[in-house]
């Protein structure tokens, strides 16, 4: 089972989050994804220095950026002075966001670019901030077509299985039901960041 991916008729350059880069590594077939994508991928500075500290080092997740740079499937940029004053107002006050998902849509919106978030509050402040655009999903890039043609449907659902088990990875409420349906009830079991995780627990 699979749904539309939001990014499918994306052109633009895809802007990731630190947390979307984290499910990227932990699904284990992160490179791959990223390469088949048709899309130039983007990191901010912020997002690399958020990686850059001991667990981010004892995970792997400040190589897997790194590796990923070095063979130029994504590129890290630093903001203009312009996109540091958005990063500064989406960094203060009582909504404050954290470095990364500020940066990424300081650079996201600055350079019309698409911006993909998990987080909850990071994504609420990109709608704000991009004119009503909702920034994509890790689950659009796991679930876009040219990563299902590049790994096909079992190695798909697997890495969905292991960003969810091992990044703690964040999807739409609304396809909750579609992901479980995709891994299975057994594996959805080790997932306790899909929502109504709890139901899926007394169901079983």
């Amino acid at each position: 089972m699979t749904f539309s991916s939001s990014l499918a008729d994306e052109s633009r350059p895809l802007v990731l989050d630190t947390s979307v880069l984290i499910n990227l590594h932990a699904c284990t077939f992160g490179e791959r994804i990223l390469m088949a994508l048709p899309n130039a991928i983007v990191v901010t500075q912020a997002v690399a220095d958020e990686l850059d500290n001991e667990t981010g080092r004892r995970n792997g997740d400040h190589r897997f950026l790194h590796g990923l740079a070095g063979k130029g499937t994504i590129e890290i940029v630093a903001m203009t002075d312009d996109e540091y004053e958005l990063f500064a107002a989406l960094t203060s006050g009582a909504s404050s966001l954290d470095d990364g998902e500020a940066a990424t849509i300081a650079v996201a919106a600055r350079r019309d670019l698409r911006a993909v978030i998990d987080e909850r509050k990071g994504r609420a402040q990109a709608v704000t901030r991009m004119g009503g655009e909702e920034p994509g999903w890790t689950l659009d890039l796991l679930q876009h077509p040219a990563a299902r043609r590049s790994l096909g449907d079992a190695e798909i659902a697997k890495a969905i299985y292991l960003a969810l088990r091992e990044g703690r990875m964040r999807i739409p409420q609304e396809h909750g039901d579609a992901i479980v349906a995709l891994i299975g009830i057994e594996r959805a079991l080790h997932c306790p960041c899909l929502p109504n995780y709890k139901g899926l627990i007394n169901i079983r």
